[in-house]
């Protein structure tokens, strides 16, 4: 079945959670780094390779650019989405000195070109990755995106920089405004906060009051009307589907009294449930959309193994919801596979049974996807 297509009557955005691009998945580009890892689990990337070949067989390598998206790529240009969002968790650095946090990803800057393919209009840096080799690494990834003009936000060499709205335009002179955050809780290493002439990333205020006050001081000078807010956190652990009430209460708010039309969450490796609030959507947690983690063991109840790409249709006048479809990908010899059948099944029940806590509905759609029910 062919998907709606966009219209002048909504906007369609496509948002990805963890998007982790470094140790196995870059040694199989063209330009892979220096496979040693400072991990007390694994010393070589290509050890993450052997894990992969052992569960799915052979992994071509080198591959094309566009060989870890697979069948997300096609999906993407049914839909036609106005902009496309991602949390890049991996730095883009030849930096050969990893900060003291046991695991360290990066991805050769002569690999760029993976991440070009899948053309994002936002990479979100204000993650606990984005600075595991030091701010080198940052400096380097924060100039190879920009070289290739792929534009970022969460990260900068100041504070200004990290804590900076993106700015993506959208259809009809609207405009989409993405800040984007990072919280202690997700793992943020002591010291990663940008400072006035420090790199580093926007750290979320430990108070509610104070977050709403740093986004209404963002935002409210430059937001005209029609503009859409997207606010990216992230928060919270890997594994485990619960949602704190405060965690709840501060995106009620980000709504409520900083005028987010989406609250965009990720952190945890696993989809969370989404809510409802005024009519604007919550994603608690999105899950990875790419990571090197088949063939490893732990964690099957939450079927590592399974993603969605999120596509939400907007109403362009107040930013209210329309439609949420998720799309269901299996991560195959790290490559996304459409999924269906008991995968996809699954997928629709358990985010049902998490989103149904907060009053939602969720369903296995005719087309495969996994869609919120308004």
């Amino acid at each position: 079945m062919i998907a709606t297509p966009p219209s002048a009557n909504r906007i369609r955005l496509f948002l990805a959670g963890d998007v982790m691009l470094g140790r196995g998945i870059d040694q199989i580009l063209p330009c892979p780094s220096d496979p040693v890892l400072f991990e007390g689990y694994m010393r070589s990337a290509q050890g993450y390779v052997d894990l992969a070949e052992r569960h799915c067989g052979k992994i071509p390598a080198p591959v094309a650019a566009e060989y870890v998206w697979g069948d997300l790529l096609a999906d993407l240009a049914d839909r036609g989405c106005d902009a496309r969002l991602i949390n890049l968790e991996t730095a883009i650095t030849t930096a050969s000195h990893p900060a003291p946090k046991g695991i360290n990803y990066r991805m050769h800057p002569g690999n760029i070109a993976a991440l070009q393919a899948l053309r994002p209009d936002g990479c979100i840096l204000a993650n606990n990755h984005v600075l595991d080799w030091g701010r080198e690494g940052l400096i380097e990834t924060l100039q190879t995106l920009s070289k290739v003009g792929l534009a970022q936000a969460g990260a900068g060499e100041t504070a200004e920089q990290a804590q900076a709205p993106l700015i993506v335009p959208l259809p009809d002179g609207r405009r989409l405004l993405l800040l984007a955050y990072a919280r202690r809780d997700s793992g943020v290493a002591p010291g990663w906060a940008a400072g006035p002439l420090l790199p580093g990333i926007a750290i979320l205020p430990d108070r509610r009051d104070a977050v709403i006050a740093e986004i209404r001081a963002r935002i409210d000078p430059l937001r005209r009307p029609g503009d859409i807010l997207v606010a990216s956190l992230h928060w919270g652990g890997n594994w485990g589907y619960d949602i704190a009430a405060e965690d709840r209460s501060l995106a009620h708010a980000l709504i409520g009294e900083a005028g987010a039309d989406i609250v965009f969450g990720h952190s945890s490796h696993h989809p969370k449930a989404v809510e409802l609030h005024e009519g604007k959507l919550i994603l608690y947690g999105c899950g990875d959309l790419i990571n090197d983690y088949e063939g490893i063991g732990g964690h099957e109840d939450f079927r590592p193994g399974l993603a969605l790409a999120y596509i939400t249709d907007l109403d362009p006048a107040d930013g209210t919801l329309i439609a949420l479809s998720m799309i269901p990908y299996r991560i195959r010899a790290f490559r996304l596979q459409r999924a269906g059948g008991e995968d996809a099944q699954w997928l629709a029940e358990r985010m049902h049974r998490e989103c149904a806590r907060f009053g939602g509905a969720v369903t296995l759609a005719q087309d495969g996807t996994v869609s919120l029910i308004p």
